[in-house]
């Protein structure tokens, strides 16, 4: 009986010190509902309850140029953004896989942007795509290739380790997101409706090298034949953001891929005319990326594509979709009118 009474007290003991730990690592990790909300996009993938015709891979040149809401309404087309911040290729390539684990879209795009980098880059964007992956192989995968030397594998299994030294910085935001987060996207987008008109890229600086590097490369080639497996159509594009600079020598090399694979490659920066896009107005960073009403243009031209290139399916009018993007509908307006109206009072 003693020995019973013992181990039930190591137990309680031990099961005490764990959940302490789990609370203090939901508590001391970031929230992303602040200043830097890109760090919420990847987690809200998981809330999604049916399929998607179409999947976006890539960059910030995918989660703020593309509105899936607008491709719904026009289209029928379902669809989701599975960008983050500086969304290295490799990392691409794992959410991709990830994905299809969940569902199987009938077309892939891609930011071809992310093809500038060889190399792991920073730490604090590596972690807005990874920390809000589920646990999975593709996720294991995915942290192994992105870790700079600095960094390592146990603090991402363990993120207390890594952001225990939060207590200093810890905000009313931390208490208020402990248990449950605002939606910050609308299928993946990220919305913005300000305006800052472009005035043109600086100067394109002089590369020593404009060949892409291997394992860019690499994963290029992994994303392409994890498609041509699943059937999956791959499209490639280009957003129309001016900066940071897309090479001519870049592009010819994308063109070459995309003819030698056949497979729709789309420079949007070559587009504008076609795409009504005008970087007068439908920018809110100066051309960096679109606006909401870059976005909505940019979208409607490329759902037609989607269309006419690939069949892509008209959803409209199924109960089971014409329900759920009903309210996501509702919801992107709802945002976008609060949006304006904050921007007029801060006029």
């Amino acid at each position: 009986m003693i020995k019973q009474k013992k181990i039930v007290g190591i137990t309680s003991i031990l099961l005490a010190v764990i959940i302490s730990l789990w609370f203090l690592q939901r508590l001391l990790m970031p929230k992303y509902m602040g200043q830097v909300v890109e760090g919420a996009l990847i987690a809200e993938y998981y809330q999604e309850t049916t399929n998607h015709d179409v999947i976006f891979i890539g960059d910030c040149e995918v989660y703020e140029n593309f509105s899936p809401i607008t491709l719904w309404e026009k289209y029928g087309i379902t669809s989701y953004i599975r960008g983050s911040a500086q969304q290295l290729i490799w990392q691409s390539y794992y959410l991709l896989e990830e994905t299809l684990q969940y569902e199987k879209p009938d077309i892939v795009v891609f930011n071809v942007l992310a093809m500038q980098y060889n190399e792991p880059q920073k730490e604090a964007y590596n972690r807005m795509t990874l920390d809000g992956m589920k646990w999975s192989l593709s996720k294991v995968k995915s942290i192994q290739e992105s870790m700079l030397e600095e960094e390592s594998f146990i603090e991402y299994f363990f993120p207390l380790l890594r952001y225990h030294s939060r207590w200093s910085e810890l905000t009313v935001e931390d208490w208020n997101y402990l248990w449950k987060k605002d939606i910050i996207s609308h299928n993946g987008y990220y919305m913005r409706v300000d305006v800052k008109a472009s005035v043109g890229a600086p100067p394109a600086k002089k590369l020593a090298n404009y060949e892409f590097g291997s394992r860019a490369y690499y994963y290029l080639d992994q994303i392409r034949i994890l498609c041509e497996q699943n059937q999956i159509a791959l499209v490639l594009v280009k957003a129309p953001s001016i900066y940071p600079h897309w090479y001519k020598e870049w592009d010819m090399q994308i063109e070459t891929y995309a003819e030698k694979y056949g497979l729709l490659y789309l420079n949007f920066l070559e587009m504008f005319e076609e795409t009504g896009i005008d970087l007068s107005v439908d920018t809110y960073d100066g051309g960096l990326h679109l606006n909401l009403f870059g976005a909505e243009k940019l979208s409607e031209y490329f759902g037609k594509i989607l269309v006419e290139e690939y069949g892509v399916f008209d959803h409209r009018g199924e109960e089971i979709y014409d329900t759920i993007w009903e309210e996501k509908v509702s919801f992107y307006k709802k945002k976008k009118e609060e949006k304006l109206a904050e921007l007029t009072e801060n006029k």
